[in-house]
């Protein structure tokens, strides 16, 4: 069985992207989750490459991108909101599957980790709907942003202190 993670984000520290690579932790042994590394290199859609009369196949990042979807028993995209809206890496991937045989009817999940970002999530869930994605609801997964759930957390509050500790060393050293 096989998950392709897909990250709407492009930067390195993507906390999008660490979600993806927790859920590729968390897997179960029978479970190859695979993360998409090709979002940056997809070139911008044009319908002229991608027609059956076209003379020349898609570009090879595309070709590339639409093999590992037909390779991929369901998919995950975790996605953030830039401006009400999907990131345009993501919407140009989207749209370059939108003519392709691999796409239709394969599940889909979407992760939406920040209570504030309604209007992408919603987008995404409709342009997915609209390429024939078997949409699979999933519950809110949500990363705290609030300060006390923050600093209820064991794992983030001991990092905190550790940073706090160090702050408050420098400071008191002449």
């Amino acid at each position: 069985m096989r998950i392709l993670g897909i990250s709407g984000s492009l930067r390195t520290a993507s906390s999008n992207s660490a979600i993806l690579r927790a859920m590729a932790l968390l897997a179960p042994p029978f479970v190859d989750f695979v993360l998409y590394d090709g979002l940056a290199s997809l070139p911008h859609f044009n319908p002229d490459l991608d027609r059956a009369e076209a003379s020349q196949r898609p570009p090879c990042e595309v070709c590339a991108l639409r093999k590992n979807i037909g390779q991929s028993d369901g998919v995950v995209i975790e996605a953030p909101e830039y401006a009400h809206g999907v990131p345009g890496s993501l919407k140009n991937a989207l749209d370059w599957l939108v003519g392709s045989v691999e796409f239709p009817g394969k599940p889909v999940a979407v992760i939406n980790t920040s209570p504030r970002a309604i209007h992408a999530d919603a987008q995404l869930r409709e342009i997915l709907i609209t390429m024939s994605a078997k949409l699979i609801e999933m519950g809110p997964i949500a990363v705290p942003y609030d300060a006390k759930e923050i600093a209820f957390d064991l794992t983030l509050s001991d990092k905190l202190r550790a940073a706090l500790s160090d702050l408050i060393e420098a400071m008191q050293d002449p």
